[in-house]
């Protein structure tokens, strides 16, 4: 333990920086996994070189004015935590880091009204399809605004469709095999509705019964990772209360941002009261894919439809999946059970999106080169479709793609198993 760092005064949070921090050995395995080092060369915008900055802060060394334009700019994508031979916890880390730096932070008037907007409507879902509705009027404005506000306007469909009630309760078809409980998530209801009117076709077609708690809400990762803890607090307590893991076999996401988020809360309340009940959720959780996956081995899926003719799906590794949660060969191994569907790897797949939460809002310009390198490398593998499992890379995605000129169509892994069961492939 480096005792300079001053654990006493931190707390639980405090434990998780100096652990992180002592656990790095500086050996550079970290810098080709980040996005920002790809992207700036610059050491202090690598996993590496945000370690030693935040070392720094903690024991006095260097002004958090100083370090904090290089921790910003970092997505948070944990493709430094695949990298690392270590085991260094940097997600863990630079989480804990924006918590207990944000309130000592100044920043502008504008960038305050900024993210009080962002952390109030990201996890309203009916008030953001009300905001993205404004939005299409003023989309073509866009070229004419500062990227600050152009970039929210560019991530917008070309159509935002309506909201979608969903049932609490989705019945299984034929012989129940399991019963889980669905967590909504917040964007993909008012960008995406068909991702949840999908997964609730495909389970229930393979006999599983879902429940949609009441009083459950955002997963709280936005919050969370832009330094938010008083706000990620709050959500994480009241999904607490909205999911009780003894009543189901499984809690289900199926984006890859919200499981992740689910699971990182035993850290969010390590020392609190609710720690237990915490990791009793984080235990439950599952991504869709991951659970499928299981049904597959576990006796099998229902059979899914030939398609009317052969068909290339580049599948992209959300990072959330990818990274955060070791998710990669289940969404391919599901993907490939569909008769006439070849799965393409993507050049560069481990490399972040740019999409990475509120990242496209918070870091605009680095959010979009990336976003044109990830669209430039899927379209090399000529695919007929794109598939992915997280909201955030799915609009991060079609957005780019279309900025390039291609029609190629953009679905979540479970909109194009449900496509398949249907016939419509």
């Amino acid at each position: 333990m480096n005792h300079d760092i001053p654990v006493g005064q931190l707390g639980a949070q405090g434990e998780i920086m100096a652990h992180a921090i002592d656990a790095c050995v500086h050996c550079g395995f970290c810098l080709p996994a980040c996005p920002t080092y790809a992207l700036l060369g610059d050491e202090m915008d690598s996993p590496r070189g945000r370690i030693f900055l935040m070392k720094e802060v903690l024991e006095g060394e260097l002004p958090l004015f100083d370090a904090a334009p290089h921790l910003d700019r970092c997505l948070g994508c944990m493709g430094c935590v695949t990298a690392c031979p270590s085991g260094v916890p940097y997600g863990e880390l630079i989480t804990s880091f924006r918590g207990w730096s944000e309130p000592q932070r100044e920043r502008s008037a504008f960038d305050k009204a900024k993210r009080a907007a962002i952390l109030k409507i990201l996890p309203a879902p009916k008030l953001f399809s009300v905001a993205a509705r404004i939005g299409q009027y003023a989309k073509p404005l866009a070229p004419l605004l500062p990227s600050a506000l152009r970039s929210p306007l560019d991530l917008l469909p070309e159509h935002v469709p309506a909201m979608q009630n969903l049932p609490r309760f989705t019945p299984a078809q034929g012989e129940r095999r399991a019963r889980v409980a669905f967590l909504e998530g917040c964007a993909q209801q008012a960008l995406a509705p068909n991702f949840n009117a999908a997964t609730l076709r495909v389970l229930a077609h393979n006999g599983v019964e879902v429940v949609i708690p009441g009083g459950q809400g955002c997963c709280g990762a936005a919050a969370l990772h832009t330094g938010a803890r008083g706000e990620a607090l709050k959500l994480a307590r009241a999904n607490l209360k909205a999911f009780n893991p003894d009543d189901y076999d499984a809690i289900l996401s199926n984006a890859g941002g919200c499981g992740a988020g689910l699971r990182e809360y035993p850290e969010v309340l390590r020392g609190l009261p609710e720690e237990q009940a915490a990791q009793a959720l984080s235990a439950k959780v599952m991504d869709i894919s991951t659970f499928l996956a299981h049904l597959s081995e576990d006796g099998g899926l229902e059979p899914f439809e030939p398609t009317s003719r052969p068909l290339s799906v580049a599948y992209h590794d959300a990072c959330h999946l990818a990274h955060a949660q070791g998710i990669r060969a289940q969404p391919r191994a599901l993907l490939r059970l569909i008769p006439g569907v070849t799965v393409l790897e993507v050049p560069e797949g481990d490399l972040c999106c740019g999409s990475a939460g509120t990242y496209n809002l918070e870091q605009p310009d680095l959010a979009s080169q990336l976003g044109a390198r990830k669209a430039g490398n899927v379209l090399s593998t000529k695919p007929d479709l794109v598939a992915s499992g997280n909201i955030g890379c799915h609009t991060q995605l079609q957005s780019h793609l279309r900025r390039q000129g291609s029609k190629v169509p953009v679905h979540h892994t479970i909109e194009i198993l449900d496509l398949a069961y249907r016939g419509e492939l």
